[in-house]
C-alpha cells in the first residue's frame, strides 16, 4: 500500500515528513533519508492502531488542485 509523503525542512533545520492521508501522522529526522524513514516506521503504527480501533485505513481523502499563479 503506497501513502502520499510530504517532506520539508522545518524551522529548526529539521527535515518534517508526514501522510496527510493519517491525519497526525508526521516525524522529522536531522536528513531527508532519515525523516522518510521515520515517516514509514509512523506510518505504519498509525495503520496497527487504526486496525485496533476499527477506524478505516483512509479515512481522509487527497486531491491535488491546479492553481495558476
Amino acid at each position: 500500500m503506497g501513502f502520499l509523503v510530504m517532506l520539508y525542512e522545518g524551522e529548526d533545520g529539521f527535515w518534517v515528513a508526514e501522510c496527510p492521508a493519517l491525519p497526525g501522522c508526521l516525524t522529522q529526522g536531522k536528513t531527508r533519508d532519515e525523516a522518510l524513514v521515520n515517516i514509514k516506521e509512523a506510518i505504519e503504527g498509525c495503520l496497527l492502531v487504526r486496525a485496533e480501533r476499527g477506524i478505516p485505513v483512509r479515512s481522509v481523502e487527497t486531491y491535488e488542485v491546479q492553481v495558476a499563479v
